[in-house]
């Protein structure tokens, strides 16, 4: 009799719940979204196909556990620690992608602005912007591919040390006469910072999106994939239809106008000049504490 009330006793305390505080709900909150990501994460990338192989070697590891099988238990633990490095070594590319898409995040990249040295004031001038728009469907009207990538807040360096410097102020002559067929600098990327060129003939990542229609070619995927991995706007002339599409945060915008075109890039100035009407606005500020 003692031993069914001790059992009882013993069932009800492992069901009984333990005190839930403020902070226990808000490290459940934390988890589940982090846990909701993950899993988001890894069905859009080839590491869903992994997650698939390790619950098979799972459900072996339990069969495995039930039936006493010490050889492949003990093959199952020795083999772990290289399994781990492994799967590191294997998927490198994806963890790379994932970490870059957490540092792009909008709560994450405000805390880590350190681009203050750069003088962002004047991102664009409106003969910059019309240069660009009138050489891009100057491009498209001859059927000449190109590839224009526009810089933003994430510095492209790394992407315009594979290309050859330039350093030459934006107009639509110098890039039509960059994309021209038969030249040294026609292949490839040009980088814009600002109202300069910085570089051509620039080697882009290529995404691996495998959604995208297959009518695409490696300009497009070029383009993509560079807006991909920073914050940069694309614009994309395609040799086969003469038609301009754009590429930014991953996605692309198929055939847009001029019009379209010239908004995209000056919407890019109007949040630098937000920016600089809130610096404006903290300097007077401080001018008139300092006169009262």
């Amino acid at each position: 009799m003692e031993t069914i009330i001790s059992f009882f006793q013993d069932y009800v305390a492992w069901l009984s719940l333990p005190r839930i505080g403020i902070t226990d709900i808000f490290e459940i909150l934390i988890i589940a979204f982090a846990i909701y990501n993950v899993i988001t994460w890894v069905k859009q990338t080839r590491a869903w196909i992994l997650v698939k192989g390790l619950i098979v070697l799972l459900i072996l590891w339990i069969i495995a556990s039930i039936l006493d099988l010490n050889v492949i238990l003990w093959i199952f633990f020795k083999s772990i620690n290289v399994g781990i490095i492994a799967v590191i070594i294997v998927f490198q590319p994806e963890f790379r992608k994932a970490l870059e898409q957490l540092g792009q995040n909008n709560l994450v990249t405000p805390l880590f602005n350190f681009n203050d040295s750069k003088d962002r004031s004047e991102r664009f001038s409106d003969q910059t912007v019309a240069g660009i728009v009138k050489a891009s469907f100057e491009l498209a009207k001859t059927k000449t591919g190109a590839l224009i990538v526009i810089e933003k807040d994430i510095s492209l360096i790394e992407f315009e040390k594979t290309g050859i410097a330039i350093d030459s102020l934006i107009s639509s002559q110098l890039l039509i006469n960059i994309f021209e067929h038969n030249t040294p600098l026609h292949d490839g990327a040009v980088i814009l910072r600002g109202n300069r060129i910085v570089a051509a003939t620039c080697y882009l990542p290529l995404t691996d999106n495998m959604h995208l229609s297959k009518d695409l070619g490696t300009r497009h995927r070029a383009g993509i994939g560079v807006s991909e991995v920073s914050d940069s706007l694309t614009i994309i002339v395609s040799e086969e239809t003469g038609k301009v599409s754009i590429a930014t945060g991953g996605a692309l915008i198929r055939n847009v106008d001029g019009d379209y075109l010239r908004n995209k890039i000056n919407s890019l100035q109007n949040k630098v000049t937000d920016v600089k009407k809130i610096k404006l606005w903290k300097g007077r500020v401080k001018n008139e504490r300092k006169i009262d």
